[in-house]
């Protein structure tokens, strides 16, 4: 993905030098845009395939949005991203009814984990402190919203976004 991001980023710039950002720029954009798609097209192709699509869709929706606002920690490549995040999408729809008589509790502690924990976002983002607290809101408003939507699939979402906010290292 790299290396399309560079030939892209390179094609650009050869088109247009004065107006356009440093090819290293363009190619940074350009890999978060083309592995963002390459998830989505992933997702649901495996979705359309297992006969899930709608579902599917709802659960990349629904990781994707709460992820944006609460934030949550980084796989080391972006390989590995793609490929759990893939994995993960197209996944969930077919584990959420192994919660669905527990939903109510899965909500509840995906509530205490972004109260707790949210956000928490990519040092790279460049976020104003003062957005904070309404990331946080937001993403607990999100999480309320299950309560009365009841959608196992979101909830399974919510979860595992949720289990990226907490930290990994310990409080010495």
């Amino acid at each position: 993905m790299n290396t399309l991001s560079y030939r892209i980023a390179s094609l650009i710039k050869q088109a247009n030098p004065q107006e356009t950002s440093s090819i290293e720029v363009m190619q940074y954009a350009l890999n978060i845009i083309l592995n963002s798609l390459l998830i989505v097209t992933g997702s649901l192709f495996i979705g359309l395939l297992t006969g899930s699509l709608p579902t599917t869709a709802a659960a990349l929706f629904s990781f994707g949005i709460i992820r944006f606002f609460s934030g949550g920690r980084h796989l080391t490549t972006a390989a590995a991203c793609n490929i759990f995040s893939i994995t993960l999408c197209a996944s969930i729809p077919h584990l959420a009814f192994l919660i669905e008589n527990h939903l109510w509790i899965i909500n509840i502690i995906c509530w205490i984990i972004m109260l707790i924990f949210a956000p928490n976002p990519d040092a790279n983002a460049n976020i104003p402190l003062h957005w904070y607290p309404w990331m946080k809101v937001i993403a607990l408003l999100l999480v309320s919203a299950n309560f009365f939507v009841h959608s196992a699939v979101i909830g399974l979402a919510f979860l595992v976004q949720s289990l990226t906010l907490i930290p990994m290292k310990r409080r010495d």
